[in-house]
């Protein structure tokens, strides 16, 4: 008779090592270990979870303007399609890596098991500089990458979506190239697609208002009332500028904003209608006049209630960590915080709102997208707002409790309310074979 792998068992793997510095999937599975070991998870399911489904790497080769032929390496990782299609972005930098999609794409794992939508994770790159191609070059990068992966992406097997670098028009490339040789229009095959094209009211807000509805429901906790609550936002892209935004409106103050190129703080506040302004003129935020220029790193360790960093990952390390003196952290980016800052920021009673529940605005309204594209009916902005804000609330709560219930911070209350929902699901889909 054949041995089911899901016979009841003590767990007995050993825990995954955290090195000084880790890469974004070593700092994901440090996370990942903790939680599994708090549910008991046996030996088959923790290495079924752990490990990605696929792995693509793909070749682009194209002809850039001036005649000569480069070739782009492109990345596909599907984490897990458990819960449903996989969904997650593509990227755009030159200094992605394999590491660094494997570890986006669990997170996306998690982060749609947390907020309870069906979608399984994964995640996408190019290596290149978008900075330095033209736009005819990002289109050929774009069609190509899309051809070598048409039999990883589809409405119900792998969604696209926007990521660093890549926006509504990649988008709109993506689902033209897929389209065309499908031989009919599919507007679900990717989300974060202009208006025009089947796209969603809302979505390009969503994660910074994701951001937004969080970090007031931690303030409730916490009984910080918004109004003159202080702020510092890392990240000035769509996320950060978003979220700064909303949270202006809400009556906090924003006391430092960043961007690649700059720190600006204001005691008294910054006037963020007056910065995105010049952000949309100028493209970054160097030579804003509304605010003092202070050194990048120091906008972390400022005095403030909330500090949202919304840039990229492992910003806040075991050499910050001790000095950040926020009350709440929302993290706005995937992974802006590494393991081995946690029990830090723990010792020093912050609260963080892990990133596969604080961020995960976007991939809901980008679900809210793929229902409205699949059904052919759209939703007005009010709808789409409140659906977001309740679903993010009912999350924040749910992880809340759980970390209550296991004595542990949030980030592993949400760990463990998404590894559990995948583990349970498998449990009962059972392991083809």
């Amino acid at each position: 008779m054949r041995q089911h792998i899901f016979e009841p068992t003590i767990l007995h793997h050993e825990p995954t090592p955290i090195p000084d510095k880790q890469n974004p999937f070593e700092s994901m599975m440090a996370r990942f270990d903790v939680a599994a070991e708090m549910l008991e998870l046996e030996p088959g399911l923790y290495n079924y979870l752990k490990s990605p489904t696929k792995q693509v790497i793909v070749s682009i080769p194209i002809q850039m303007d001036n005649g000569a032929i480069d070739i782009f390496e492109g990345y596909r990782v599907v984490h897990n399609d458990i819960l449903g299609p996989s969904k997650g972005g593509i990227r755009y930098a030159p200094d992605v890596t394999l590491e660094e999609v494997k570890a986006l794409a669990a997170w996306m794992t998690w982060k749609c098991a947390v907020m309870n939508i069906p979608f399984g994770g994964a995640k996408g790159a190019v290596k290149c500089d978008p900075s330095k191609l033209t736009q005819i070059e990002l289109e050929k990068i774009t069609r190509r990458y899309t051809a070598n992966l048409l039999d990883i992406f589809g409405p119900d097997r792998d969604i696209p979506a926007p990521d660093l670098n890549t926006n509504e028009q990649i988008m709109a490339w993506i689902m033209d190239t897929y389209s065309m040789h499908m031989k009919k229009t599919e507007t679900a095959v990717v989300t974060g697609k202009p208006l025009i094209l089947g796209g969603s009211l809302g979505r390009r807000e969503a994660t910074g208002r994701g951001c937004m509805v969080v970090t007031l429901t931690a303030m409730e906790k916490l009984r910080i009332k918004p109004r003159g609550a202080t702020v510092a936002v890392q990240g000035f892209g769509n996320v950060g500028s978003v979220a700064a935004n909303l949270l202006h409106e809400q009556g906090c103050k924003i006391v430092s904003i960043s961007d690649i190129s700059a720190s600006y703080y204001n005691v008294k506040g910054i006037n963020i209608s007056r910065a995105i302004e010049w952000v949309n003129k100028h493209k970054l935020l160097d030579g804003f006049t509304g605010a003092e220029k202070i050194p990048q790193e120091t906008l972390l360790e400022l005095e403030c209630d909330v500090l949202v960093p919304a840039a990229r990952e492992e910003q806040i390390t075991v050499q910050n960590a001790p000095r950040i003196k926020a009350k709440i952290i929302c993290e706005g980016a995937n992974g802006p915080t590494a393991a081995a800052a946690d029990p830090i920021l723990v010792e020093k009673g912050v609260l963080v709102i892990p990133d596969i529940l604080a961020n995960a605005g976007g991939v809901t309204v980008s679900y809210f997208e793929w229902v409205q594209d699949r059904i052919g009916y759209f939703w007005t902005l009010d709808r789409i707002n409140r659906r977001l804000e309740r679903m993010m609330r009912q999350s924040f709560d749910a992880v809340y409790e759980a970390a209550q219930k296991y004595k542990v911070t949030l980030r592993i209350g949400a760990y463990i309310i998404a590894i559990d929902k995948v583990a349970k699901t498998l449990k009962v889909r059972g392991i083809y074979a």
